[in-house]
């Protein structure tokens, strides 16, 4: 019950901010300094959900139970919220404003009118496809830097030197992969498996593309498998004396997640390496049928590496809430304290300095300039572009 109570209290005492208008300030962000000191302010936006979990009198709507949607907003608040409690202690000149982007009696679109977000110098958001556009608009007409912490997509924005993603695209991961491919996999067979989409045509499309352009070209197969395929469909032409790599051409969970546990079980006869999408971060490798077989993924943050300020964090997570926080924890934490401290470095110069390296956290971001028409190159939008590579054997998960 540790666990309930505490995240209900916290609600409880967020709902109670967010929905006073002329305070968006909770738990004392705002840091007093000489009047002589610039405060530098920062407009943070994820979902709570919070009308979603209180009723109009504040009463907690799901009596002992927590529902799961609530979590990944509130879990990247919290890790931000841990970055402020240091960047306070510090004394650091920052006003930060907190806003649930899910609210329904301050909706979204009033939010980013208010002025203390239109005239932030720094806006950092959990955000999603409906966020995405608004905020980078928002962003671009007033020269704020955006810093969009979770979404892996460009969602069609152009021109605006003002747009920072993190999570990068699938083009991205695509990309990395096949460079990955050509420095390990050269000599091995390589077969793409997929089925019908229109992400799964997107990821073969990157993939053809780059065979046909890249100087040390990969021989790719394409088998289209369906979702209906057994064993037997996997094991047509492999070589029991020659690796095979298998490429999951899907972001589909149930799809990888059946290509795990069958070439599993492939795997006692025939040398197999399983990479996947982004998207196996979710997945359970750590079952006892998964053997025999090494899997690898990519994945844009590094959270799992040992460290003081890990276990630190966790430790302090845990004694609140009486249960281990996800990745969604810690990336609130990283992306509040590093990009705050930049903001404290540059002051209104951020943009110009994002790609330089430093004040790494746990992911070493290399945040680049993309230019989406090569004939006319004119700066789109700033993206993290670093990836590692999970491997997994047998549960054991390390980097690659």
């Amino acid at each position: 019950m540790k666990k309930n109570s505490f995240l209900f209290f916290f609600l409880f005492n967020f709902l109670l901010i967010s929905v006073t208008e002329a305070q968006q300030v909770p738990l004392s962000e705002q840091v007093q300094q000489p009047q002589q000191v610039q405060t530098l302010k920062i407009a943070f936006f994820t979902p709570l959900y919070l009308d979603s979990a209180f009723d109009a009198g504040y009463t907690y709507k799901f009596g002992k139970n927590f529902p799961k949607f609530l979590n990944p907003g509130l879990e990247f608040y919290q890790g931000a919220q841990m970055a402020l409690d240091s960047l306070n202690k510090a004394g650091a000149p920052l006003e930060v404003f907190i806003y649930d982007s899910r609210s329904k009696t301050n909706p979204f679109n009033r939010q980013i009118t208010r002025p203390e977000v239109t005239s932030a110098d720094m806006i950092i958001a959990h955000a999603s496809a409906v966020d995405v556009r608004p905020l980078a608009d928002l962003a671009k007409q007033n020269n704020i830097p955006f810093i969009s912490a979770t979404f892996p997509n460009d969602a069609g924005i152009v021109n605006n030197p003002y747009y920072v993603m993190l999570n990068p695209t699938l083009k991205t991961h695509v990309e990395s992969l096949y460079r990955y491919l050509q420095r390990n996999h050269a000599k091995d067979r390589v077969i793409v498996f997929r089925k019908n989409g229109a992400q799964e045509d997107q990821i073969r499309s990157y993939l053809r593309e780059l065979s046909s352009n890249a100087n040390n070209s990969l021989k790719l197969e394409f088998r289209d498998i369906g979702n209906d395929f057994t064993n037997f469909t996997l094991s047509q032409g492999m070589d029991t004396l020659r690796r095979t790599v298998a490429i999951a051409g899907s972001l589909d969970e149930n799809f990888g997640n059946k290509l795990v546990q069958q070439l599993s079980a492939l795997g006692t006869s025939n040398p197999i390496t399983l990479i996947g999408m982004p998207t196996w971060d979710n997945l359970n490798l750590s079952k006892p049928e998964i053997k025999n077989i090494e899997v690898v993924y990519s994945t844009p943050f590094n959270f799992n590496a040992p460290s003081a300020l890990n276990t630190k964090l966790t430790n302090e997570y845990v004694n609140n809430v009486n249960s281990r926080p996800t990745d969604m924890f810690y990336r609130g934490y990283e992306t509040m304290l590093r990009f705050a401290l930049l903001l404290l470095d540059t002051k209104k110069d951020v943009s110009s300095n994002l790609t330089r390296k430093g004040n790494y956290i746990f992911t070493q971001y290399e945040i680049q300039p993309v230019f989406i028409n090569k004939e006319n190159p004119t700066l789109d939008y700033f993206e993290n572009k670093k990836l590692y590579y999970v491997r997994v054997v047998n549960g054991v998960k390390s980097l690659n």
